[in-house]
């Protein structure tokens, strides 16, 4: 149980840092493309509680794949709303792949310094040393795995997520929309792809198989 809790704790940095950039870039790049939006809700920041979505946070601490608040986007508000929604779209799964690989160099770096420690655990200091140098592993694997699964589960390309957008933008007029008629039934496709553990196969594989290249 406390050793649940410690892990827990040490995550929840990881999965904030996770959620924000994903969010953030994604207002960024729309707003860069012509739309204020994200900009005039507040959401233009790098402030973990605008992006926070309880529910979905949960599930990222908990099952390692979840989502954050949307930033609110108009398309029609870009200078060429079908390309620029793919953009948009990949500005936040292309920050997490970044982020991962930032954590993931540290993580090596920080694997590096540890085989060169050749100190004997026998006092208090030693011991609180080692607690919290587990923490930061704890912290950074998190951190590799996060932004992964995070990257991976938002090109799925069932609304409301990010692939289906991208989609979206690549399929022809006539296509695209008869795509968008499912947005109201994505919700709930999603749910039973979770519940099912069908995305779980999918997903699973595919993050610890880029988090073994990376580390």
């Amino acid at each position: 149980m406390l050793n649940n809790l410690f892990e827990i704790v040490w995550s929840i940095p990881a999965v904030l840092i996770a959620i924000t950039l994903h969010e953030y870039w994604h207002g960024k790049i729309a707003y860069n493309l012509g739309d204020p939006t994200a900009a005039q809700a507040g959401r233009l920041t790098l402030n973990p509680l605008a992006h926070l979505d309880p529910m979905g946070t949960l599930m990222l601490l908990l099952f390692r794949f979840g989502w954050a608040k949307p930033v609110p986007v108009n398309f029609n508000n870009l200078s060429y709303p079908k390309r620029d929604m793919i953009y948009v779209s990949l500005a936040g799964p292309i920050a997490n792949i970044f982020t991962a690989i930032v954590f993931a160099i540290i993580l090596r770096l920080s694997y590096y310094f540890i085989d060169q420690i050749t100190i004997v655990r026998n006092t208090t200091f030693l011991n609180l040393f080692f607690t919290l140098l587990k923490g930061w592993l704890i912290f950074l694997q998190t951190g590799v795995l996060i932004n992964l699964a995070l990257a991976i589960f938002n090109l799925i390309p069932v609304p409301p997520l990010d692939g289906s957008k991208i989609l979206l933008g690549l399929l022809p007029y006539s296509q695209a929309y008869k795509y968008a008629k499912l947005e109201s039934y994505g919700p709930i496709i999603l749910l039973i792809l979770v519940l099912s553990g069908i995305i779980g196969k999918v997903l699973f594989p595919a993050v610890f198989f880029l988090f073994n290249l990376l580390v």
